[in-house]
């Protein structure tokens, strides 16, 4: 009974957490959306399907879909591709001729059934037409009056409030506007967290040594101070802590030393640790630091600089193999965030700090669908003059969703042996 209780708070809490993650990174898409006044058709809380909602008064709805994991907004004029030459003549026929049924438009226009459709699905995308049931069919009509206008002139007023109505900075400045939030909320809750409690920090004195290591068969001891690996000056614990996992068992490491200021080096063979990688086999010494605002400010925007590094060695063969032992799916992230939540809100409020500024440093990678992916597309689009091909754009994204997929379940396939079969 206790484990399946565990078992519902980790759950819990992992809805919980990136649904606040989600409503952050999807607010920014939002705000900025409303502010350049686009059309947005949803903020969903969940995955896609059956929902609880409610409209605003500029017509967006806000909701809580059936699986309340992930979200999104959906934006007016974010369909790939080029628009379809007819689409300002079907929104003029729409216009003019009153209620319309797709037949009756497919005849107008001269085209078929599905290009009919699909200039009408568009169209009311851009909510410059509206549906009404009459019968067993959907006739169509205009939100905006024709007034005179031109096919063309129609057009440029329905695409006005859209996606593909902003210039190409202004689209840029719409899909950063969700990491930006990520890791501006990030940073303020480091910076506040760090100037109230100060943090503990994880100094190159060591504290103790693991039995039946590599460092127990040598002549190191509690209280002595590592300076150098083959070498090379060490700067802090999270150098020599990436520097010896990046190492394999059984490698030969020059340890310099200082023990009561007198420098000392020594031999070592490297062990194993758990997940196959080099193991030296010491705890650092733990030690607390205050900060000034200002100076909270600094170390808050240096994490930033250490996760975009952390992500960064996930493309590097070299590097690979530390960082996913280090990572974590949503399997993992969830057992974390219940066991920050049972040490304290302080604790909590940190992992989703660092939790939000992971979700914008990914999304900035430019790989479609994630943000900076769309980003550079739009960089190409422009450099270029004219959108890219939607088969094109279609089988890049799909191709990025497939290597994301992929990271993504042997993360769970990790966690889920760590946590739940070798515990």
């Amino acid at each position: 009974m206790a484990g399946f209780l565990e078992t519902l708070s980790v759950i819990f809490w992992g809805i919980v957490t990136f649904s606040i993650l989600v409503v952050l990174h999807e607010g920014g898409h939002y705000a900025v959306a409303r502010a350049f006044k686009v059309r947005v058709h949803e903020f969903m809380v969940g995955l896609p399907g059956p929902a609880i909602r409610f409209f605003s008064k500029s017509g967006t709805a806000f909701g809580i879909t059936a699986v309340p994991l992930g979200g999104y907004v959906r934006i007016a004029g974010m369909e790939p591709g080029p628009e379809d030459e007819l689409l300002g003549p079907a929104l003029h026929s729409v216009a003019s001729a009153g209620p319309l049924t797709m037949e009756e438009l497919a005849n107008e226009l001269g085209v078929d059934l599905d290009r009919a459709a699909s200039l009408l699905v568009t169209l009311e995308d851009w909510a410059a037409i509206q549906a009404s049931q009459q019968g067993d069919e959907a006739k169509y009509t205009s939100t905006l009056e024709v007034e005179n206008r031109t096919a063309r002139e129609l057009l440029s007023v329905a695409r006005s409030s859209t996606y593909r109505g902003l210039s190409t900075s202004k689209r840029i400045t719409v899909l950063a506007a969700g990491v930006f939030v990520n890791l501006f909320a990030a940073v303020a809750v480091f910076t506040f967290v760090l100037s109230v409690w100060g943090y503990y920090e994880h100094s190159l004195e060591v504290a103790e040594i693991v039995p039946d290591s590599a460092a127990a068969a040598t002549a190191l001891m509690p209280g002595d101070v590592i300076l150098e690996l083959d070498g090379v000056p060490v700067e802090d614990w999270v150098q020599l802590s990436t520097t010896i996992g990046a190492m394999e068992p059984d490698d030969d490491l020059l340890l310099t030393y200082s023990r009561d200021g007198v420098v000392s080096e020594a031999e070592v063979v490297l062990g194993e640790s758990e997940g196959g990688r080099g193991f030296l086999g010491i705890a650092p010494t733990v030690v607390p630091m205050d900060l000034s605002v200002g100076e909270a400010l600094v170390e808050s925007v240096s994490w930033v600089g250490l996760v975009f590094v952390a992500i960064a060695n996930f493309f590097n063969p070299e590097t690979f193999a530390t960082s996913v032992e280090g990572a974590r799916s949503i399997v993992g992230i969830s057992v974390e965030v219940e066991r920050a939540v049972q040490a304290g809100p302080l604790s909590y409020a940190w992992i989703v700090a660092l939790l939000s500024l992971s979700l914008g440093a990914m999304n900035i990678l430019p790989i479609p669908p994630l943000d900076g992916g769309k980003i550079v597309m739009e960089v190409v689009e422009r450099l270029i003059g004219k959108p890219l091909g939607r088969r094109l754009t279609t089988g890049v994204s799909l191709a990025g969703f497939g290597l994301l997929l992929s990271l993504i379940g042997y993360l769970m396939y990790a966690d889920i042996m760590r946590y739940f079969v070798n515990s």
